[in-house]
């Protein structure tokens, strides 16, 4: 019998309006004990640069249609599913990762969006700009478990309250490109040792040509341990990780190199 939380994470290209293989990695999924699946972003909606050249009722339907077919699977299975969503609301895109379960969904909008001149989400989308707040974060069988764009890894603010929230798991939802590999690896397993927690990095697949230039979306969905060792990673194909976080080991790691303990101390004394 398990005795951690086994978390899944799909490998995707965009689905379009037929995901009819969905169902596939779902039994596969829960056949092994999976609480969590994940998607990567730009998976159920299509990448912005051509949503930005689609019919607003077009992408509208495309998400309500993969929500409605998420919740289905998130009751058939008894899983919280984790997916990028471009939600619609008055006229004007938001992106958001929807946490959805058998009974509810929650969304939370991406706070900090890439706005370099090849690559603006920021002028595209319309999510607030305001003081930080916490990421999504939510609890599965005593396992403390935190949501965050890709993008927003970037930024310590967010990792310090992986830290004061004591989460066991980070879930990064990415849309990695440009032979980006080992600059996400080597950040990745450097943050997951150094705030002592799991992190699970689900990158999306497919391509996007924007006039001469090719953007190739590589996957490397992975799963990093605490001590900044690889457990499982995905390569640029389509597929499925399915890999157990433990308890034991997040224990381990906090006793043997104790950063929150030397932090803890010191904090008491302000």
């Amino acid at each position: 019998m398990s005795r951690g939380l086994v978390v899944a994470a799909l490998q995707l290209q965009t689905l379009g309006f037929n995901p009819s293989r969905l169902e596939f990695y779902f039994k596969n999924a829960h056949s092994r004990g999976a609480k969590i699946m994940v998607f990567g972003e730009y998976v159920l909606n299509h990448f912005f640069k051509e949503l930005a050249t689609m019919p607003q009722s077009m992408v509208k339907e495309q998400s309500q249609k993969h929500l409605e077919l998420l919740k289905s699977y998130a009751s058939e299975y008894d899983m919280i599913i984790i997916a990028p969503l471009v939600v619609h609301k008055k006229d004007l895109f938001v992106k958001t990762i929807a946490k959805i379960s058998s009974s509810s969904v929650h969304y939370y909008e991406q706070q900090i969006l890439i706005p370099y001149e090849h690559w603006n989400e920021q002028s595209f989308f319309k999510n607030k700009v305001e003081a930080l707040r916490s990421p999504m974060v939510f609890t599965v069988d005593g396992y403390k478990i935190m949501v965050m764009s890709g993008y927003e890894m970037h930024f310590p603010p967010f990792w310090d309250y992986v830290r004061t929230k004591k989460i066991d798991l980070v879930i990064l939802p990415t849309s990695s490109t440009f032979g980006s590999h080992n600059r996400w690896r080597e950040i990745i397993k450097t943050q997951a040792f150094l705030y002592e927690t799991y992190v699970l990095r689900v990158n999306r697949l497919g391509e996007y040509s924007d006039k001469d230039v090719k953007w190739r979306f590589y996957g490397d969905s992975m799963l990093v341990r605490p001590d900044g060792e690889v457990e499982m990673m995905l390569e640029d194909k389509e597929s499925m990780l399915v890999e157990e976080i433990d308890k034991k080991i997040l224990k381990t790691h906090k006793k043997e190199w104790r950063f929150e303990q030397a932090l803890s101390i010191r904090e008491e004394q302000q």
